[in-house]
C-alpha cells in the first residue's frame, strides 16, 4: 500500500494544517494530540514517509527513541510525575487512525486516561496551547 501523501501528519510536516508544537529536530516533529486521552498527550512523528513502525527507516529509530526520552523527560517534570505511558498503534487493524507512523506519550497512566477510546473528543485549543507552554518550558530546563 502506498504512503498516503494527504493524511493529516502529512499536511502538518508540509506546513499546510498547524499543530501546537513542543519540540522539532531535523528528523522528528512532537505536538499535542487535539483529542487527548489525558493532559500533556504529545505525539511524536518522523519527517519521513512512514505508515508504520515496518515502514520506517533504520536511520530514524535513533532519532525518534531521542526525542521520545527527550520529550517524555520534559513531561514528566511538567506534570511532576514519575509515570509516561508509551504506545504506538501500527496499522488500522491496531487502532491506528491516521496513516503516519506516530508516538503517544502521555504523562498518566492507564487508570488516569479521561478516554478510554482513542480520538474521542476535541481539546479546547487556547488549554492546549497552555499544556505546550509547560512541556517547552521543561525542555529548556
Amino acid at each position: 500500500m502506498a504512503y498516503d501523501k494527504q493524511n493529516i501528519f502529512a499536511k502538518i510536516l508540509r506546513g499546510e494544517m498547524p499543530c501546537i508544537k513542543v519540540y522539532e529536530d531535523k528528523y522528528t516533529l512532537a505536538f499535542m494530540d487535539i483529542m487527548p486521552q489525558a493532559d500533556g498527550h504529545t505525539l511524536v512523528i518522523p519527517k519521513v514517509e512512514a505508515e508504520t513502525l515496518f515502514e520506517l527507516p533504520n536511520s530514524y529509530y535513533g532519532p525518534c527513541f531521542e526525542t521520545l526520552k527527550k520529550v517524555g523527560n520534559a513531561l514528566k517534570k511538567a506534570f511532576n510525575t514519575e509515570g509516561v505511558m508509551m504506545f504506538q498503534l501500527s496499522g488500522e487493524q491496531a487502532g491506528q487512525t491516521v496513516p503516519h507512523l506516530h508516538f503517544h506519550l502521555l504523562p498518566s497512566s492507564i487508570q488516569t486516561l479521561r478516554n478510554t477510546r482513542h480520538a474521542a473528543e476535541m481539546a479546547d485549543q487556547e488549554k492546549l496551547k497552555e499544556i505546550a507552554q509547560r512541556i517547552v518550558d521543561a525542555l529548556e530546563e
